[in-house]
This record gives structure tokens, sequence and C-alpha cells, in this order.
């Protein structure tokens, strides 16, 4: 009866029967726990000897050095229910326990898990944000290109529209030099032309007066 029950708390892990059971299965738990944390060919015989399933045998010896650690003794853990209906029997709960280094260990996996995960959220949100606002300073690089050009296009406008007031303004000079020289010479015609008058004007007011 022992063998099966004990099978049965390595197997589920827990099992309800009466209190005297209960103590007296708590033994043969604790000792066959010591042998799986010994851990040799001759302890795991003296364990095959006691449960009846090869399973829970190996279960036990794979899982017995990590979860219950370096504590001696320990390894169970009794809680009375009550009494039973039929016969009044007092019935408690007896179940296997981890030891603080166990737990220890398993928090330690979750939080390593968690904060790779955290990690990697974070260094995916950083990425995008990186993205984005390199998309953005390329934008507006961009649309700072533009608004150059368009300046550029301006001022190339806005000098050829000088250039050509210069060249009409240059034109206009030169063809009004052009035309001053063509109006002196005419002057000086005139001019030419007054002189022998006025000449032959005196020369006749001489000879009135020789005459005279």
């Amino acid at each position: 009866m022992f063998r099966n029950m004990v099978t049965s708390l390595f197997k589920h892990e827990r099992i309800r029967t009466t209190d005297v059971k209960a103590k007296e299965l708590r033994r043969w738990a604790d000792n066959l726990i010591t042998l799986a944390k010994r851990g040799d060919v001759h302890a795991r015989r003296q364990a095959l000897s006691i449960i009846r399933e090869k399973d829970v045998v190996h279960k036990l010896f794979a899982e017995a050095a990590g979860r219950f650690g370096s504590v001696s003794g320990g390894y169970t853990r009794i809680v009375k229910l009550g009494r039973r209906p039929g016969d009044a029997a007092p019935i408690s709960l007896i179940e296997l326990i981890y030891s603080e280094e166990g737990k220890k260990k398993k928090r330690k996996k979750k939080d390593k898990g968690a904060i790779k995960k955290k990690r990697a959220i974070e260094k995916k949100e950083a990425e995008e944000k990186k993205s984005e606002e390199k998309k953005e300073i390329e934008s507006k690089e961009k649309a700072a290109e533009e608004e150059k050009d368009i300046v550029d296009k301006e001022k190339d406008v806005a000098e050829e529209k000088e250039a050509e007031v210069k060249t009409e303004s240059t034109t206009e000079d030169s063809d009004d030099k052009l035309e001053k020289p063509a109006e002196a010479p005419v002057e000086s015609e005139e001019t030419e032309s007054k002189e022998p008058e006025a000449k032959k004007a005196e020369d006749d007011a001489g000879d009135s007066e020789v005459k005279e």
C-alpha cells in the first residue's frame, strides 16, 4: 500500500489520505528523495525496489537535485482538510514542495525571459523611431533642396531681365551718340555759309564808304 501511495505522490505531486498514513508516507518520501539526490546506480536500484514505475523514478532522479537543492529534509507538506463524511476519520493533503533555491532559480529564469522580451521590444521601438527620424530628415532636406532650386531659378530669371534692360539702355545710348555727330556738320555748314555772307556784307560796306 505505501509503495503504491509513494508512487502516486511522486507521479501527481499531491494525494489525499488520512493523517496517520500521511505522516508515515512523509517518511518514505523523504528517504526516496535523499536517494535521488545522491544519484548513483545503487541509489537508483534501491528506489526502483520501492517505486513501481520506472518513469516516475527517472523523473524523480532528474529533478531532485534542482528541485530540492541542498536542503536536507522537509521535502513534503501536510495540510489538514477535516474529517471524512463516512467514518469521520481525519483527512490530510500531502504534497511535494520546492526549496527556496529552486523557487529562486525558476523566478530568475522567468525574469530573464521577461527582460529579454522587454529588451527586444525596446530595441524594435528604438529602430522604428530612428527610421522615422531619418525619413523626416530626408524629407526636410528634399524640401530645402526644392526651395533652393526655386530660388535659384528666380534669381536666374531676374538676372536675365536685368541683362536685357542693360542691353536695351546701351543700345539707346549708342544710337544717341551716332545721331549727335550727324547734326554737328550741318551746323558747321550753316556757319560756313553765314561767314561768306558776313564777309560780303562787310566788303560792300567798305566799298560804299570808299565811294563816299
